[in-house]
């Protein structure tokens, strides 16, 4: 696995407000200047930004302590959640076809994101702008129990920001089912399967927050499952799966307050636009 420097600093996925300026910045950035009736202004953002910190911060704080204590008696480890039994065994299934993403390599740009198996020709679904910031040079995949392989480069849609990759057949990789269209529901529990930050088989779980939620991300707008699963700089590309193990998205954006990573807002390519254009691509290419 590429030796990840800077483990603070983000790599994407990267997201943009529609209510953002194209240079990011808010229209609401003026001093003085109000939003709406109400006139929260810029004030107003600033402190909703501070309380969803602090928030977070409390929350960390919590569940902190439910790990510590974990272990012991008493009210606080009566109150702990099991683990959903569907979501170990979704996890369980989702992670040996799921694999690290690396493109370039020392002379050049290099990026790392994540990908999945979506057949048993070995095809690969990331995200595009994995290949983008890595120049388009060489791409290695690594699969779950270390293996590596070079992947060819399929096909590329940049206005989807989706790419599809195939490795040999000796590669072995499961695909990974997919979801139903129109079959994701807000609140279900979902896992993001991924390689945050260089972490190969990382498994975060959290709910679907919201469908159809439109973002800009780079330089187009698209329509996102969104969900409050913790998704990182490196889980680009990687699946979005369901408690049945199914793949509903491709995790591809988060929104950030200054860059510090997740805060619980993160955002999936529907799993019926992958569909349709990973057939495309394929299709075109073999």
């Amino acid at each position: 696995m590429a030796v990840q420097t800077g483990l603070g600093e983000p790599r994407g996925p990267w997201f943009v407000s529609p209510e953002l300026d194209p240079d990011g910045r808010g229209r609401w950035d003026v001093p003085g200047s109000q939003r709406g009736p109400g006139g929260g202004g810029w004030r107003g953002r600033l402190l909703t930004a501070l309380a969803v910190v602090a928030l977070s911060t409390v929350s960390g704080a919590a569940a902190g302590s439910w790990v510590a204590g974990r272990d012991a008696t008493g009210p606080a480890a009566a109150s702990a959640a099991p683990v959903p039994a569907e979501l170990t065994t979704a996890a369980e299934k989702s992670v040996p076809g799921v694999v690290s993403v690396m493109v370039g390599g020392t002379s050049g740009a290099s990026a790392t994101g994540s990908g999945f198996a979506i057949d048993h020709e070995q095809h690969i679904v990331t995200n595009d702008h994995i290949l983008a910031r890595g120049g388009s040079g060489p791409v290695t995949v690594e699969t779950s129990d270390g293996r590596r392989f070079t992947a060819q480069v399929v096909g590329r849609e940049p206005s989807s920001d989706l790419a599809v990759l195939k490795v040999p057949a000796s590669a072995g990789l499961p695909p990974l089912p997919l979801a139903k269209p129109n079959s994701t529901r807000v609140g279900e529990p979902v896992l993001a399967v991924g390689s945050p930050l260089g972490l190969a088989g990382t498994v975060t779980a959290g709910i679907v927050s919201a469908l159809n939620r439109q973002v800009r991300i780079g330089n187009g707008r698209h329509t996102a499952v969104q969900t409050d699963a913790s998704i990182n700089p490196g889980n680009s590309g990687g699946p979005l799966v369901n408690a049945r193990g199914e793949v509903v998205g491709v995790n591809t954006a988060i929104a950030t307050i200054d860059g510090s990573g997740s805060i619980g807002i993160g955002f999936a390519i529907p799993i019926d636009q992958v569909q349709q254009t990973a057939d495309t691509i394929i299709g075109r290419g073999g």
